[in-house]
Order: structure tokens, then sequence, then C-alpha cells
């Protein structure tokens, strides 16, 4: 069966705008062009939408989608798999929150209580899942499972006030950060402090600071585009200033 633009948009529930742009940067190309000058979409193109979709679902880069469908390697039925996983994760992520929200409605209405410790349950769990979901497999590989089950562990343990100076600390690492980024200098007093605060940011998290840990995490930051995207989501560049600085701050040598 063939699809036009408009059909296909209608079927997936995405505009033709977005169809046209998957087009121009070459990830969702038509079947064929009719002699009106209409693209036309197969069956093909019907399943390799449905893969992006899924992608975007679980927010993978466009560009990143692009590669791993282009690869001779990408297996659909092994995505399938992958996929299934993780929108598994996702439910039961969402499934928590929604009995944490629930709960916490009773607890207003006077009719239960809740512990501190269950009124973040379900902020610090979507935590842990966001990172496995987006990060798991490399910093796993890089890191070792023992130690990132330790700091899921940590974090999934962490008090209420303990998750209050977290997300704090994160706050003011961004704004130092930012600070840095415009005077331009990793090694000055404010990207100095910034690295820092990612220090003491990680710690609430990790088993144990490793300055050679930290260094590597760094550079990590800047091969990744999903963790570049984080960092440099305000200012392009931001990513890599910071590695500079925790490197300056660490004291250990860039392999690049």
């Amino acid at each position: 069966m063939e699809y036009t633009i408009n059909a296909l948009g209608k079927l997936a529930g995405i505009s033709t705008r977005t169809l046209r742009y998957y087009d121009e940067i070459g990830l969702l190309k038509p079947a064929r062009i009719n002699s009106s000058g209409y693209r036309i979409y197969g069956q093909k193109e019907v399943d390799l939408l449905q893969q992006i979709l899924f992608y975007r679902e679980l927010d993978v880069p466009l560009e990143t989608i692009k590669k791993m469908m282009a690869s001779p390697s990408f297996d659909v039925k092994e995505a399938l798999k992958q996929h299934h996983e993780k929108l598994l994760a996702k439910n039961q992520q969402l499934q928590q929150l929604i009995t944490n929200v629930e709960k916490t409605m009773k607890t207003l209405e006077g009719r239960t209580t809740m512990s501190d410790k269950e009124k973040f349950e379900g902020f610090k769990k979507k935590l842990v899942d966001d990172n496995e979901a987006k990060y798991g497999k490399e910093i796993r590989e890089k890191y070792g499972e023992d130690t990132i089950n330790q700091s899921n562990a940590k974090l999934m343990n962490m008090s209420e006030s303990a998750y209050r100076n977290m997300v704090e600390v994160e706050t003011e690492l961004f704004s130092t950060l930012k600070k840095a980024v415009k005077e331009g200098n990793p090694a000055g007093e404010a990207a100095q402090k910034a690295a820092d605060l990612h220090k003491q940011w990680l710690s609430f998290t990790w088993p144990e600071y490793k300055k050679e840990a930290h260094a590597g995490l760094a550079e990590m930051y800047v091969t990744d585009e999903r963790f570049t995207s984080y960092y440099d989501k305000e200012q392009v560049g931001t990513t890599a200033f910071l590695r500079d600085a925790i490197l300056i701050y660490t004291g250990v040598t860039s392999d690049s």
C-alpha cells in the first residue's frame, strides 16, 4: 500500500512539515516522487517511520537515529525488543509517580499520612530510570556494574534534605557555569568553582569520588552528544568549557 505525504502524516499523527524535514535531512526519503511531484511512501517507509517515532518517544536525537538506522548492523527485531524494554521501564516509572501523586492527594485530604522518604521516592526513581535509559549502557561499560548499582542505591536511599541539597547544588552549578563561560577562562575563579560544584553534585550519588573518574566523565560529556546537548542547551561550547575546567581542577591531563 502506498501513501501520499498527507495520508502518511494523518496515519502517523505527525505533520507533513515534519515528514518534509525528515526527507531534507535524509532520515526518511519517500519511495518515489509521482508525476505530479508528490512524495509517495511505501510499506518500507511506513515501517521506518514507526522506528523513528519509537526512538523520538525515547528522546533520541534525530542525528543519532539517522546514524543507527543507516548502520549495516541495524537489526529491526533487536530494536523493537529494546523499545519494548524501555517502554515497560517507562510505564513502571509512570505508575510509581501516579501512585505517589494519589497518595499525596490523600495526605492533603487527611485520609492518610506520607513519610518524607515516600514523598520523594517517585522523583528519585524517575531520575534513576531516566539516567539508565539515556546513559546506562555507556556508563556501565565505563565504570562497571557494581559502581553504577551502588550509585543508584545511594540515590534511592537519599534523605529529603540531601535530595534538596543535590538539586540546589545543580542549580548553582549551572548559574556559575553560565557566568564562567561568559568570562571565557576555564582556569578562572568562576570556572573552578563550577568544577568544584560539579564534584559536589557527583558526590551525592557516587560511592566514592576519584579525580580520574571525574576527568573521565568530563571527557565523555564532550564525546557523547546526549551529554553535550544537556550542558549546551543554553550556550553551545559549555560542555567543552566545563570539561576543560574539570581537567584543570583535577589536574588530570586530557588524552585527546
